[in-house]
């Protein structure tokens, strides 16, 4: 299964986080300006893609021309542009850091992009101490006992199940914004998992 790693061009946590996530990927992309974050991580991203406004001449030179991938879409973000590719290329899993933090506007705005894409691959926004997973299919986490996990529904969600945590949940209908049920929970075992029959949303789990 191809498991990519994907950088922003937001805030992107120091060097020794990102070699640890470099480290389980196959593949390492950059979306546009990200890959000046990557290589003041000091990584090498194997490909850049985005329309190029904003990464830098030197790290551009940096990976083969059919590496340097420009994308003339003003109507989606490189963000996007990104998962397209992978996509395509049949990827089933990437961790994406370097897009939260920073303005609100656009690490809300990259949460909520990734809603079409999370039925086609396992996606895992990462950071230092956290995970941030989009959901609209079954999944289970790997996790360290007594890791705090909430969720978050940004749609109705229906047949809600969890398992692996403190207070369970079975069959559960979640509305909307409705999180009584669904903050701070904690994790009893090494795996939890979540279960739903319809709708989208975001599972938080500390590392």
């Amino acid at each position: 299964m191809l498991r990519a790693l994907l950088i922003g061009n937001g805030e992107t946590p120091d060097a020794a986080f990102l070699k640890s996530l470099a480290a389980r990927a196959d593949l390492i992309l950059a979306a546009d300006g990200g890959a000046d974050r990557a290589l003041a991580g000091g990584l090498t991203p194997d490909v850049i893609i985005g329309d190029l406004d904003s990464v830098s001449p030197a790290a551009k030179k940096r990976v083969s021309p059919e590496n340097l991938i420009f994308v003339d879409n003003q109507n989606n973000t490189d963000l996007e542009k990104a998962l397209d590719w992978l996509v395509k290329r049949g990827c089933k899993a990437c961790t994406l850091t370097g897009f939260a933090g920073g303005r609100w506007d656009f690490t809300l705005g990259n949460f909520l992009s990734v809603y079409p894409y999370a039925k086609k691959m396992d996606l895992t926004f990462a950071g230092p101490g956290w995970n941030f997973y989009p959901v609209q299919k079954n999944r289970r986490f790997a996790c360290r006992p007594g890791a705090r996990v909430s969720l978050i529904p940004l749609k109705n969600c229906t047949g809600v199940t969890l398992k692996g945590l403190k207070y369970p949940l079975k069959n559960a209908r979640l509305k909307l914004g409705g999180t009584g049920l669904t903050l701070s929970n904690i994790t009893t075992g090494k795996t939890f998992g979540v279960e739903m029959k319809s709708g989208f949303l975001f599972v938080y789990a500390e590392d």
